[in-house]
This record gives C-alpha cells, structure tokens and sequence, in this order.
C-alpha cells in the first residue's frame, strides 16, 4: 500500500473507530458517574440509548447530507457538534443533563462512520474495496479493546476526563480527515438535498429486498457481540468480579478475534467466492454460540471460559463483515452515501433495542447474555439465506 493510501486508510478508520470509543471509554465508569451524579446503574446505562438512538435516527441522515454537501464538508459539521458535546458530558452536573449532551454526542458522532464507509466505496473497487474495508475494520476493531483501557487509567484523575478524551479525539479525527481525505463528492455529481429527495432515497434502498436482508444480517452479527459490550459493567463487574481497570480482560481478547477475522478477510478477498466464505462464517458462529451456551450451563462462571468464546465468534463475524457492507454499498451506487446511511441505521438501531431492552433482560446471568447471543446470530442467518448473495 502506497504511503498516501496508508495515511488515508488511517484516517477513515479513525472515524470510524469514533463510535466505538464513544461507547466504551466511559464503561469502567459507571459506578463512580452513578455516585456523583446521584443515579442508580440502570439510569447511567441508560445514558447509552440517549447516545444510540439519535445516533440511529441521524444515520438516516449524514449520508444522504454528504451526498448532497460533500463527504469533508458533513464530516467537519458532525465532528465539530461532538466536541462540543463532549465538554458537555464532562462537566454535566446531574445524570439529565449528561443524557442530554450523550444524545447530542449520538446526533452527530455517526457522521464520521457513515461517510467513512461511503468513501471506501467511491474510492475503491471490487476485491481491493473489500481489502480497503477489512483493513479500516481491523484497525477499528482495536478500538473497543483500547478505549476501556484508556477510560480506566482516566478514572484515575477524574471521570470527567475520559469526556475530554473524547473531545480531543474528536477534534483529531477531524483533523486527519481534512488533512488526507479527498473530496469524493464533487459537485456536479451531488443532489439536492430537500426531505422529499430523501424520502425517495431511501423508499429507493429500503424498497431493496436484497440491500435490507443484507443489512439485516450486519446488524445481527454485530449485536451477538455488542450485548457483551453494552452489559459490560454487570457482566464483568458483577458476574466475573472484576474492576474497572481490569475491562481489558474482556475487550482485548474479543477484538483480537475481531482484528483475526478482519485479516483474515482481507487474504481471502479475490480469492474465494462470497458464498463460500460467508456460509463458513457462519458455521463457525454458530458452532461458537452453541459452544457458549454449554460452557454457561455447564461450566462455574470464569473469565477464561466466559470471555473465550465472545472472541471466537467475533473472528466470524468480522470475517463476513466487510463482504457484506461491500455488497450492500454496491446495491445503489448512485445515492452510496444514503445506503452507507441505511446500513449504519439498521446496525445501531439493533443496537439501541439491545441497550434500552435487551440487555437489561438478559444481564442477570452469563447464560442470558449467551442466549441473546445466539438469538442475534439466528435473526442474521435467517435474514442472509434468503439473499441473493446466500444463494449466488
């Protein structure tokens, strides 16, 4: 890879990683933010739907504006609002107000990862495109890992600082896209942006049976993994006795399975068909799933035996990933800022059912989370073997 192309990669991994750091960096945090700020845990997680669902609802959104105003220029409006919210959060003095700024983080966060994944596609084709996106997922991928890390050495000096941390890494996300990035939606190719255009984009790509069973199974496969994530103080804290500083235990050896998968997406792209590679991505979650489930039951709660299998089915999963953002981008390549947005919306709104529904079901107990688990995969699997790309 060219020196340009790296610095390029490094910067659309960066905003797409910005999702993820704004979720997790303030996990270990959850019960020292509950004490100050006079909340019970349920109220501190609740914080995470204030951010995924705006976060969802603007996903509709930032594409279908960076198809109509430039990728750069959506990028620099949506980063510059998160830093700003950012220093919100950190100096929010009761819980209502945190879930005010977290919503305002939401509303505009997503801008990075949906433009991101539009630009892989406007700059790159076929296997290399799919490359392009393995590489920017592993690098991505190192964020959920990383940012529970970095949130409990800040806990150290306040939690308001993990906050800041955020509006500095916002900023230099912003920063690196200005530097690198090209504009990849010149003006004579842009649309007019008016609600009445948007709806019939997305009549357009909803209307898609493919591109939503495609997008469907994306969301599935993430949120098998994302319930862990989401349930992290519980899980780790109270199941698996663990503090804050020790979050790495869970987040470092699922992202190397994530990190696993993504490289080894990238070796097989051009080399096998998409069939046979999403079809044996899927053997192997479910075989994992099934493996969770029996060591739940079967097993005393452990961090080797409870966290082991979170990794093995992330390695799955992020094999299958890029394939399919590749194939559901490649569906409406005319409005692909819009289908980025479409893709992203499906994906954080299983996430947000997951973080205000799910999980405060399911966290009682490892076994729950191994359930939601599966049931996840299944939804994915049962939305992808109707797909053409299934049966190809």
């Amino acid at each position: 890879m060219k020196p340009h192309s790296i610095f390029l990669v490094y910067a659309l991994a960066a905003l797409a990683a910005l999702a993820p750091f704004a979720i997790d960096t303030y996990l270990p945090a959850f019960h020292i933010m509950g004490a100050e700020l006079v909340a019970t845990d349920l109220q501190i997680q609740q914080s995470l739907t204030f951010y995924l669902l705006p976060y969802a609802a603007m996903t509709l959104w930032h594409g279908a504006i960076s198809d109509a105003i430039g990728r750069i220029t959506t990028i620099k409006w949506g980063l510059s609002i998160f830093v700003l919210a950012s220093i919100g959060c950190a100096f929010a003095p009761n819980v209502e107000t945190l879930w005010f700024f977290r919503a305002l983080q939401g509303a505009s966060g997503g801008a990075g990862n949906t433009v991101a994944r539009a630009m892989v596609r406007d700059l790159f084709e076929g296997a290399a495109a799919q490359r392009v996106m393995a590489t920017i997922q592993m690098l991505f991928g190192i964020a959920p890992a990383v940012a529970p890390i970095i949130g409990g050495l800040l806990l150290g000096f306040h939690w308001q600082a993990i906050f800041i941390f955020l509006a500095v890494y916002a900023w230099l996300s912003l920063w690196a896209a200005v530097t690198f990035l090209p504009e990849t939606m010149p003006p004579e190719k842009r649309m007019k942006l008016s609600a009445k255009n948007v709806l019939a984009s997305y009549k357009t790509i909803f209307g898609d049976a493919e591109f939503a069973k495609i997008c469907m199974a994306i969301g599935a496969n993430f949120s098998g993994f994302f319930v862990y994530v989401l349930a992290s103080p519980v899980f780790l804290g109270k199941h698996l006795h663990l503090t804050p500083q020790q979050y790495g235990y869970l987040f470092i050896p699922t992202v190397t399975g994530m990190v696993l998968g993504s490289f080894l997406a990238r070796r097989a792209a051009g080399l096998f068909i998409a069939k046979k590679v999403i079809k044996c991505a899927y053997v192997w979650m479910f075989f994992v799933a099934i493996l969770n489930i029996a060591v739940c039951y079967f097993l005393p709660t452990n961090i080797i035996y409870n966290i082991l299998p979170v990794a093995l089915f992330n390695v799955g999963m992020a094999l299958a990933m890029p394939i399919l953002s590749i194939a559901a981008l490649e569906r409406h390549p005319k409005i692909r800022g819009t289908a980025a947005s479409g893709q992203a919306f499906i994906q954080m709104f299983l996430s947000t059912v997951s973080a205000g529904v799910v999980v405060p079901f399911v966290w009682f107990a490892p076994a729950g989370l191994a359930w939601a688990m599966t049931a996840y995969l299944l939804l994915g699997w049962l939305a992808i073997r109707q797909s053409q790309l299934w049966r190809q």
